[in-house]
């Protein structure tokens, strides 16, 4: 099994995703966005090295309280760029029936990547839910925002779409 850079773990969170669920924040973004909730997260060292299975067991002691339709939710930073460590977890999630959501900028994205590919075309039959924050859909606005082009994010945002994967698209607004 492949270890999570972990920056931290919640056990009680009611805004990602639906239901109560359990939030497993990675470490890394390459995304620099102007009001960024985690940018403690942006880093692409640190963080703790988790084991899947410290995940699974931490969720599955606190499981009475996700039954209201909550699962397991991994946010970041990142999560896309921690991919094998998603598959891994997600497995095991599928193993105890735990509800799957990533939520993403969709900025690890790289439609000319066959390894990444054929590593998310993995991962999304283990994945419920993708939560897929789009920052700005102008390409100079959004570079401007985030110091990211968003091209890939908009080709990730098709490539949920073909492949049929249940997706929430926000544009988070600035505080």
């Amino acid at each position: 099994m492949t270890k999570g850079r972990i920056h931290s773990l919640e056990s009680f969170g009611t805004v990602d995703g639906p239901g109560t669920r359990y939030v497993v924040f990675v470490q890394g973004c390459p995304m620099r966005c102007l009001y960024c909730h985690n940018p403690d997260t942006w880093a692409m060292t640190g963080g703790d090295m988790i084991d899947p299975e410290y995940i699974i067991e931490q969720y599955l002691h606190n499981e009475p309280f996700y039954v209201n339709g909550g699962g397991l939710t991994v946010t970041g930073g990142e999560p896309l760029m921690q991919i094998d460590f998603l598959i891994d977890l997600f497995t095991l999630c599928k193993e105890h029936n735990i509800h799957t959501c990533i939520d993403s900028s969709g900025i690890a994205y790289r439609p000319e990547n066959a390894g990444l590919i054929a590593k998310l075309d993995t991962l999304m039959p283990l994945t419920d839910l993708v939560m897929l924050d789009i920052k700005h859909i102008d390409p100079e606005m959004h570079k401007k925002i985030t110091g990211q082009p968003n091209d890939g994010i908009l080709a990730f945002a098709q490539y949920l779409s073909d492949k049929g994967v249940d997706t929430w698209i926000s544009r988070p607004e600035p505080d």
